[in-house]
C-alpha cells in the first residue's frame, strides 16, 4: 500500500463549506442503507465534481467511516496535481490492465480513515476498462473492506465513462454549477444516466455566490450566530467562488427517501480480500 499526504486549500477548510458537506454526507446516508458505492459526475468540466468528491470522502472519513476515493477520471484527472503531496507511482490503470494488485495501488493518506486510488497513466480505452469484469470485481472487493466508496467520474456531457461507472454503483450524485448549466442540458445528462440504469440519488448545486441575495443573508446571519461560540466571525468570510474548481460551495442535495441505519460492513479488512481479483481468469500480474 502506498503512502501520501493530501493538501487542502484554505477555501476547502472554510467552516461554512465543511458544514455544507456534512449535510451532503447526511443526505447520502439517508438515501438508503445499501448506498455505499457513490459515483460523482457533472455535465461539463469545471463544475467542481472533483472537489465535491474529495470533500465528501473527507467528510465520511472524519465521521469515522473507512472511506476510499477512486479517481476514475482516467482521461483528464486533476486529483494528483491538486491534492497529492509525495510520490505515487501506481494508479487505477495499473490494476485494470492487470499489472498490479489492488492493495498496491491504494494510497493511505494522512487523514484518518481516508484512502485514495489515483487514476494512473491515461489508457487508450478507458470506457472498456471501466465497463469490464475487473472494475466490477474491484468494487465488490472494496465493499468488503470500506464503509463508503466515492468515485470521481468524467463529465457525462463530454464522454460516456460516467454512465458506464454509474450503472455499477449503488447511487449517483450530479454536480451542477450555479448559473452555468441550462435546465435542458442537465435533464439530458440525467436522461443518459437513466438509460444506463443508474440510480440518481440527488444533485449538488455548486459554486453558489454567498455574498448577496437570499443565500448571502442566510450566511451572514448564521456567521454572526456561530461566530460567538467558535471564536471566528464567519459572516465576513468570502465563500463565493473565484472561478476555480476548488472554491465550490455546495448548497443542497435532494434525496428521494429515508432509510434505516446502515448495517456494519463485512469485517474482513484484509489485503487478501482486496486482492481476490487475482483469481479472475485471464488477468496477468507482473509478479
Amino acid at each position: 500500500m502506498q503512502q501520501t499526504t493530501l493538501h487542502f486549500s484554505e477555501s476547502e477548510n472554510n467552516y461554512q463549506i465543511k458544514e455544507a458537506y456534512k449535510t451532503l454526507r447526511s443526505n447520502v446516508e439517508f438515501s438508503g442503507q445499501d448506498m455505499r458505492a457513490i459515483s460523482i459526475t457533472s455535465c461539463t468540466p469545471g463544475e467542481g465534481k472533483s472537489s465535491v468528491s474529495m470533500a465528501l470522502a473527507r467528510a465520511f472519513a472524519e465521521a469515522g467511516k473507512k472511506t476510499v476515493l477512486v479517481d476514475a477520471d482516467m482521461r483528464k484527472s486533476v486529483m494528483v496535481g491538486r491534492y497529492k503531496t509525495g510520490s505515487v507511482r501506481l494508479g487505477l490503470t495499473h490494476c485494470l490492465v492487470g499489472r498490479e494488485k489492488l492493495s498496491n495501488v491504494i494510497c493511505e493518506t494522512d487523514t484518518p480513515n481516508l484512502y485514495v486510488i489515483f487514476s494512473g497513466p491515461i489508457p487508450p480505452n478507458p470506457s472498456e476498462l471501466l465497463g469490464g469484469q475487473i472494475f466490477s470485481k474491484i468494487l465488490d472487493n472494496m465493499k468488503n473492506v470500506f464503509d463508503y466508496i466515492i468515485i470521481d467520474t468524467p463529465p457525462l456531457g463530454s464522454v460516456i465513462d460516467a454512465a458506464v461507472i454509474a450503472k455499477q454503483c449503488d447511487g449517483t450524485v450530479m454536480v451542477i454549477e450555479d448559473n452555468a448549466i441550462s435546465y435542458r442540458f442537465a435533464q439530458r445528462v440525467k436522461s443518459q444516466l437513466d438509460k444506463a440504469g443508474a440510480k440518481v440519488i440527488g444533485a449538488v448545486l455548486n459554486k453558489v455566490d454567498m455574498t448577496g441575495g437570499v443565500y448571502g443573508h442566510y450566511g451572514k446571519y448564521y456567521g454572526r450566530y456561530y461566530g460567538r461560540y467558535y471564536g471566528k466571525y464567519y459572516g465576513k468570510d468570502d465563500s463565493s467562488d473565484n472561478g476555480s474548481m476548488t472554491g465550490g460551495n455546495p448548497k443542497r442535495v435532494f434525496q428521494p427517501q429515508k432509510a434505516a441505519e446502515r448495517p456494519t460492513p463485512k469485517p474482513a479488512a484484509t489485503k487478501g480480500n482486496l486482492d481476490e481479483l487475482d483469481y479472475i481468469e485471464g488477468v496477468v500480474r507482473k509478479d
